[in-house]
């Protein structure tokens, strides 16, 4: 009977440990939708997660007027969610998965003063967010006192020291010195894209010159690399806000014999729904309607305003005479593309071949940077943001990093060649 009585009570506890199991397993939460409604009384709108439990903790913060932050603690299944469209209130949510929960990015609309507050609702489940009409000056110095949260990873600078290769050159003929001091990768000319009389696009609702934008991230990027690549030069076709003419811009990185040309710009689309990173290397995509939509895009107005465009025949002869610029183009192109992506959690619209003449006249390694689209809102803000600025600087500068290291070593080997 005693043994009879200890299996059943084993059995008993086996099938209860089976059940708590069960229910740990089935315990993760789902965020299955984020709706939007306006209030009724037209004052403010209300922001509802439908959670399936509610939220082990969360947290608000509104760092700007138009953007509200928040931490959803937990282990947290957003597998097939439906986030809110743009509206005029809510222009986006964006979900950035951390090893904690979540963090959520919400952009309000431009013109409107709304102050962020969360709370559950009466059903236990659902979190709420609501935003309540005040006026802007309480606004802008409420969130004032908040620090935007960055949701990626490693954002602040720890550079590693690079390993140094130490070539013994003692013996390699003075003849060669020249030559050789040329292979070093020892010096860049960073574009700021427009400026002067030519402001770029001009952004969601006009609100922003890309010239600004990209003026300041080149200099980010500039000092990213004076900081943590001393023995690389850093040359800027503009400084200032000025007028250069597109020709003179790649004029300058020859006549500096640079060894990369990184030219910075921002998009535009009519549709403020289109979003992403582009970067574009030099040459010709074979089709006729590429051709003539490469022709539209690179009309120069100087200033005279006289409109050239770069011939088929002119981008064949290029092809022909700097291969081997074209593919270190694309070497660099791809590496500038993958660290927007994974850096700086860029949406990637891809490395493309075209035929741009700010590209054309270098004689160097050159690339085209697109660094997201100024008629996107969300993508302005981040654009437009001193963090958001960082991010996109310090993802060009660690591909520029890695791409110098790949051409330090061939430098090192092609050394060692001649001393042998």
């Amino acid at each position: 009977m005693f043994k009879i009585h200890s299996r059943r009570t084993f059995f008993f506890v086996f099938l209860c440990f089976l059940l708590a199991l069960s229910d740990s397993i089935s315990a993760q939460n789902s965020l299955s939708r984020i709706s939007t409604v306006d209030r009724s009384d037209g004052k403010g709108a209300v922001i509802r997660y439908h959670f399936s439990e509610a939220v082990d903790s969360f947290e608000v913060i509104q760092p700007a007027p138009d953007l509200v932050q928040m931490v959803l603690y937990g282990d947290i299944d957003t597998t097939g969610i439906q986030l809110p469209g743009y509206g005029d209130k809510v222009n986006q949510v964006i979900l950035y998965k951390q090893d904690y929960g979540f963090g959520v990015d919400i952009y309000l609309g431009q013109g409107y003063a709304y102050k962020a507050d969360a709370y559950p609702d009466q059903n236990g489940k659902h979190l709420l967010v609501g935003l309540t009409e005040t006026n802007y000056q309480e606004l802008d110095a409420y969130s004032q006192q908040f620090l935007a949260k960055t949701w990626y990873e490693n954002f602040e600078f720890t550079e590693a020291p690079t390993p140094t290769t130490i070539v013994d050159t003692g013996s390699v003929t003075d003849s060669y010195n020249p030559v050789r001091d040329k292979l070093k990768f020892d010096k860049i000319v960073i574009d700021a894209g427009h400026g002067g009389h030519d402001p770029g696009n001009l952004g969601y609702k006009r609100s922003a010159k890309e010239k600004d934008v990209v003026l300041s991230i080149a200099k980010k990027l500039g000092g990213y690399i004076e900081e943590n690549l001393p023995d690389v030069e850093v040359i800027y076709t503009r400084e200032t806000d000025e007028f250069i003419d597109l020709w003179e811009r790649g004029s300058i990185a020859n006549r500096a014999e640079a060894d990369l040309f990184v030219s910075i710009h921002a998009d535009a689309f009519t549709n403020s729904s289109v979003r992403g990173a582009s970067v574009f290397f030099l040459g010709l995509d074979r089709s006729d309607r590429s051709f003539e939509v490469m022709k539209e895009e690179n009309q120069i107005y100087a200033d005279h305003e006289v409109v050239e465009d770069l011939s088929e025949e002119d981008l064949i002869v290029y092809e022909l005479a700097h291969s081997g610029n074209i593919a270190n183009s694309e070497r660099i192109a791809y590496m500038v593309e993958d660290q927007l992506k994974n850096r700086a959690q860029r949406k990637s619209r891809g490395v493309r071949q075209k035929g741009l003449v700010v590209l054309y006249q270098s004689t160097m390694p050159a690339i085209l940077v697109e660094t997201g689209f100024l008629t996107n809102p969300a993508e302005k803000r981040y654009l437009t943001s001193d963090w958001g600025q960082s991010l996109i600087a310090s993802a060009i500068y660690r591909a520029i990093k890695q791409y110098k290291q790949e051409q330090d070593e061939s430098y090192s080997l092609k050394a060692t060649s001649a001393n042998d």
